[in-house]
Formats: C-alpha cells, sequence, structure tokens
C-alpha cells in the first residue's frame, strides 16, 4: 500500500529549512506533559459513588484575570439520568468554595466535601430523565507547583492556563471524571480584562464588551472528554492559517505571544501539510466543521486540548504529535488509562509518519531513536497496571515510544492496506468514533481488515514486557543455497518467545533482496536460494521491529544442522559431549551466547568424541563453533 499512499500524498513538501530532526524531541513533549500531570491531584473513579447519569451538555461563565491565580463563575451541567437518582455527584476540590446550586432557579441542598460535590434532589429523578443543575463557586485552586491551573509570565505579561489530564478537571470545575461519559457539547463564556483575548474549544461566537472585562464566547458541538476543556488568557497575537482538503478548508487559529510572532508563524505554516496528510491517512480532520487551533502556555511540550492545542514551544515534531491527538485521544479517546497507548502511541507514530510521507530522511532516525528508547531498559509493558502512577501513565519509554512501535510492528505484521483500512474502521466504528475506546477494539479492527490473528502478538507486545535480541548465523553455497539459524533471547520472563516475521536484507555491491523469515521457533533453521552470492546480510534493515542488539554472523562454508554434528545430552547440566560426523583433525572452538558474545574458546583435539565442560555456563541458549583450516561447524545447545 506504500506505494498507493504516496501515489495518492499529492501534498507539497515542508520547507525543511525550518525543521532540524533531534532526537530529544520526544522527550521534550513527554517531560513536558509529564510536568503538567505529575503532580496533579489524584481522584480515580475508582471508590466515587454510582453516577447514574450521562452528561449532555456543560455551560460554562468563568471570571479570569491572568495576573490572579483564582477562578470565579459557575457551570450548568445538562444530564440525563441512566437510573432512578436522588443525588448528583460531581468531582470537585475542597479548595474552591460552592456557594449555591440551582435547578431551574430554586435552590437545592448539597454537601461538599472529601473532592466530590452532592447536590440532593427533593425528589427522585426516575430514570431517562433529563435535568439541568448550575454550581456557582470561587477559589484558588490547588497547587503544588504544577498542577491544572497555572499561571505564570511571558516576556513580563501575565498569562493563564488549565490543563486537566488526567485527574485535574475537579481542580477547577465541578465535573464528571469518567472517560466514557463525554459532554455532547459545550459553550464557554470567559471573562478576562481589557487587552487579553481567552483561547478555547470550538469556535469563537463572540467577544462581548463590558465595563473593564470582555467576555469571550466559544462554542463546541461536538462531544468532548472532561479533561479536554481548557482554555488560556493573556495578551495574545491572532492569526490564522488554512488547510485546504478535497471537501473542506480548516482554519488553523494561532493565539500566540507577541514577542513571538515570527517565529510561530515560520512554524504553524507547517501545520496544514500535516492536516492533510492525516486526513488522506486517517480521514478528514474530525473537526473540519469548526477549527484547529495553538494558543501558547507556559510549559514545555504540549496538550491535545480539542480543537485547540496549548504550545508550549514551537517545533514540528511537537505540532504534528498534539495535532495526531485530535484523532487519536479527542475524536476517540482512551476509554482508561490502562490504555493510554491508544492516545499517546498513535500520536508519536503520527509524527513519524510526517517524517516518512512528507520528509523522508527523518523517517529512519525516528524509528532508531524510539527503539533505542524501548531498549534502554529490559522490562516495561505498554499496558498501565497502576493508574494510580500518573508517571507511569506518561511514561515516554512505554505509552509514547514502545506504543508508537507496537503499532509500527501491528503494521507490519497485518500489512500496510490492511493496517490503515483497520484503523480508519476503529476511528469510523460508530460505537467508537467521537467517543472512547478500548484496547481490544482496536484489535478487533485489524484482525476483521487483515485476517491476522493478533492475540498471540498483543500478549507479548501489548500485556507482555521487554523485547528480544536475535542472532542468526549465516552461510550461502557456491549454488546459492543459503542456510540460517535464528535464535532470539527476550530481556524479560514475561516472554519466553516474540512470534514475528523477521525480515533479512541480503546483498552485494550490486543487488540486494529482502527475505521474510516467519519465526515461530527458538533456533529456527531456513533454507532458500538466492540468484547471487551475497556478500552481507542485515536483520530488520528498515526497523519494523522493536529488538536488542542483534547479531548477524557469516559463516563461511559451514556445516549446519542435526546431520553436522551430534550434542548430547542437549540441554546439559554439566558436560555437553560432542561428536563429530566424520574424521577430522584439531579443531578451533567457540561458545557464544544468546546475544552473540564468546564466553569460551578452546581447541578440541579429539573431536570424534569429546566432552565439553559447561557447568560454569549460566542457564540459556548458546551457539557452538567449530572450526578447521577448510570448514565451520555450528550447532545450537541449551544449559539447564
Amino acid at each position: 500500500m506504500r506505494a498507493t499512499l504516496l501515489s495518492l500524498l499529492l501534498l507539497p513538501l515542508c520547507s525543511q529549512a525550518q525543521i532540524v530532526y533531534d532526537h530529544a524531541v520526544l522527550d521534550e513533549i513527554v517531560q513536558g506533559e509529564q510536568r503538567g500531570h505529575g503532580s496533579l491531584t489524584l481522584r480515580s473513579a475508582s471508590g466515587s459513588p454510582t453516577r447514574g447519569f450521562d452528561v449532555t451538555y456543560h455551560r460554562f461563565e468563568w471570571n479570569l484575570d491572568p495576573s490572579v491565580r483564582a477562578i470565579s463563575g459557575s457551570v450548568a451541567t445538562h444530564f440525563t439520568t441512566t437510573t432512578d437518582l436522588d443525588t448528583l455527584w460531581f468531582d470537585l476540590s475542597d479548595s474552591l468554595t460552592v456557594y449555591d446550586v440551582t435547578r431551574n432557579g430554586v435552590a437545592l441542598p448539597f454537601v461538599h466535601a472529601s473532592e466530590r460535590l452532592a447536590i440532593v434532589f427533593p425528589t427522585t429523578l426516575t430514570t431517562g430523565t433529563s435535568d439541568s443543575v448550575t454550581v456557582s463557586y470561587a477559589g484558588v485552586p490547588p497547587t503544588t507547583g504544577f498542577g491544572s491551573f497555572e499561571t505564570g509570565t511571558h516576556n513580563g505579561t501575565p498569562v493563564l492556563w488549565t490543563l486537566s489530564e488526567p485527574y485535574g478537571a475537579s481542580d477547577w470545575w465541578p465535573s464528571k471524571e469518567d472517560l466514557f461519559d463525554k459532554a455532547d457539547s459545550i459553550d464557554l463564556f470567559v471573562s478576562v480584562p481589557y487587552g487579553n483575548r481567552a483561547a478555547g474549544n470550538g469556535v469563537l461566537v463572540d467577544s462581548i464588551p463590558g465595563n473593564a472585562q470582555v467576555t469571550y464566547h466559544w462554542k463546541h458541538r461536538h462531544p468532548i472528554a472532561y479533561y479536554l476543556v481548557a482554555t488560556a488568557v493573556t495578551n495574545y497575537v491572532a492569526y490564522s492559517d488554512f488547510a485546504i482538503l478535497p471537501n473542506d478548508t480548516v482554519e488553523v487559529l494561532n493565539y500566540v505571544y507577541p514577542e513571538e510572532v515570527q517565529d510561530a508563524q515560520n512554524m504553524t505554516a507547517q501545520c496544514a501539510s500535516q492536516i492533510q496528510l492525516f486526513s488522506q491517512l486517517f480521514g478528514t480532520y474530525p473537526f473540519a466543521d469548526e477549527k484547529y487551533g495553538h494558543a501558547r502556555f507556559g510549559w514545555g511540550g504540549g496538550m491535545e486540548h480539542q480543537t485547540m492545542t496549548f504550545m508550549g514551544a514551537w517545533s514540528y515534531e511537537l505540532m504534528a504529535h498534539e495535532l495526531a491527538h485530535q484523532w487519536f485521544g479527542d475524536k476517540v479517546t482512551c476509554g482508561s488509562w490502562e490504555d493510554i497507548w491508544l492516545n499517546e502511541g498513535f500520536a508519536t507514530y503520527l509524527s513519524g509518519l510526517c517524517y516518512e510521507f512528507l520528509i523522508p530522511q527523518y523517517w529512519y532516525p525516528f524509528k532508531q531513536g524510539r527503539i533505542n528508547n524501548v531498549i534502554s531498559q529490559p522490562d516495561g509493558s505498554v499496558f498501565v497496571t497502576d493508574t494510580t502512577d500518573v508517571g507511569r501513565i506518561f511514561s515516554g519509554r512505554l505509552s509514547y515510544a514502545k506504543g508508537a512501535m507496537v503499532l509500527h510492528m501491528s503494521r507490519w505484521v497485518c500489512g500496510d492496506s490492511a493496517w490503515f483500512a483497520g484503523v480508519g474502521n476503529y476511528l469510523n466504528d460508530p460505537d467508537i468514533a467521537y467517543g472512547s475506546a478500548l484496547t481490544f477494539q482496536l484489535q478487533d479492527h485489524l484482525e476483521a481488515s487483515s485476517g491476522v490473528d493478533l492475540d498471540g502478538f498483543m500478549a507479548d507486545w501489548f500485556i507482555g514486557e521487554g523485547y528480544p535480541t536475535y542472532t542468526l548465523p549465516w552461510s550461502q553455497d557456491a549454488n546459492g543455497n543459503v542456510d540460517l539459524t535464528l535464535y532470539q533471547s527476550p530481556s524479560h520472563p514475561s516472554v519466553d518467545f516474540f512470534e514475528l516475521p523477521v525480515p533479512v536484507r541480503f546483498k552485494n555491491a550490486n543487488t540486494d533482496t529482502l527475505i521474510v523469515l516467519n519465526n515461530t521457533v527458538n533456533g529456527e533453521v531456513f533454507s532458500f536460494n538466492l540468484p547471487f552470492q551475497a556478500d552481507s546480510a542485515q536483520l530488520d534493515p528498515d526497523l519494523w521491529l522493536i529488538s536488542g542488539q542483534n547479531i548477524v554472523t557469516r559463516v563461511s562454508d559451514a556445516v549446519q544442522g542435526d546431520d553436522a554434528v551430534v550434542l548430547f545430552p542437549n540441554p546439559a547440566t554439566d558436560a555437553l559431549t560432542i561428536r563429530m560426523p566424520s574424521a577430522t583433525g584439531a579443531l578451533q572452538l567457540r561458545v557464544l551466547d544468546a546475544l552473540g558474545r564468546v564466553v569460551r574458546t578452546g581447541t578440541l583435539t579429539n573431536p570424534q568424541s569429546s566432552d565439553l565442560d559447561v557447568s560454569a555456563l549460566p542457564t540459556g541458549a548458546y551457539l557452538l563453533e567449530l572450526r578447521d583450516a577448510d570448514r565451520t561447524w555450528v550447532q545450537r545447545f541449551v544449559k539447564e
């Protein structure tokens, strides 16, 4: 499908003079996002009272001054009950003061304690009742230095911003922190001192002048998760870029600091081609009827607030990452923080696809950088087992880098056409689109489009930890016949073997060919013919796989296989008996471990039947290499 895709991508190439690839970019993205997430007050949905209602609409009315870290205003929440209900529960920090709660203008009793707001109805609301309440409140949202509601300065000018992922919305507004319950639509009325602009989700409907304030009205008419509601306030300069799509024109509205206008314009101009690419690969930008936008804020990294990304800096990869979230994270939101890779893995991978399709010279280093990050430690799963650990949720190595490369490997396993079709079907599934999803739903769509059973793949790469390191000894005779054996050593005991199609490129000065080895067992032997004499072999030359420092060794005129040399007992505990199939003189001996490291050398003076002491070797798989002047014998054994 790649050739087909490339033929369809009739996009202007980005001006590369403004783009410098740097392996550290992803680290900066992650660090910036973790900075925002890491100190948020944790109020997970576990232990929450039964909610019993579905949010349909929020109307936010806030008074904000970027020079004062405080909030006042009201939130009107419309809902439909999903069970008989006499008490409505919201998440809300105890640092805020609730002044009153009303229903159709009539005050309701409430209790605000233990980070919860309980609103009591005079009579039980029966299942299917549509109703609304308005909460009026004020105060200083909690902070421990970094949080969900912050102020700072730029060039001496005050700036205020919000960042609620994952559990921070209730730090500054009465919310229902439930990933599966998106509000169907919202309106934001943000009143700020003159000289400031307020950024927000959706379309700017109006700016309403007052005595000392101006009120910005933002309207958003798509489902939105609680943590994606956001605003930012300062003396922004506003300008627009435009992405031209076959059936739409998407406005890219930019709110930038006055001192950064030129730098911002140079970078945001690149966003149009990214929108075009993602729209071609994954369907039209999901909020094309409203806008996409950027608003500068006070941290590094970025945050993918729906239709209005907050940017801590200007870089090509950061823009691509946050834009990608509009499809993966915003249109389809992970239904559990256990599945955050559905947000961050995809966003990281799509930033790489910008390199693959638009700036191809950066595609290989992007993949290599992500792989190096993953294999820097031997453990860790993409699946998040502890969602109370915000740092683990937003692990750059696991949720971002490994998540991205697992998606890349699934593309390799499924095939290009099937993978892109499956991901598109996932995004457009009526049970998922503009809602929330879990990992099994992505797997279902990839399996349906490709016909490939991914249970084993997902068990190894989503739930399992670690990665394989391959050792590949190979030989080729004068007739072009190639014999090779493929060994792997997993880095973590949670996976005993990674079953994958392993690509190997054989080449000489004039030609090359790619052979795909369907590797199903450790120590698997492959034989095939090449129409040329190869000088070298490279395992995974295009970086489709997460793997360690692989060892590929040419064994000249090697004799391999069970008929070449007999080793017993195999597995061995203390001694390994070596028996040669024919008479030969003294042989040079080497033992290599699963990583290709030489752990034993010596001379075999009686090769017809000799014992090798292996008692001191650690448990594992090894290669025995025996060599004379003309031939080499290679055989595998296991030390128990």
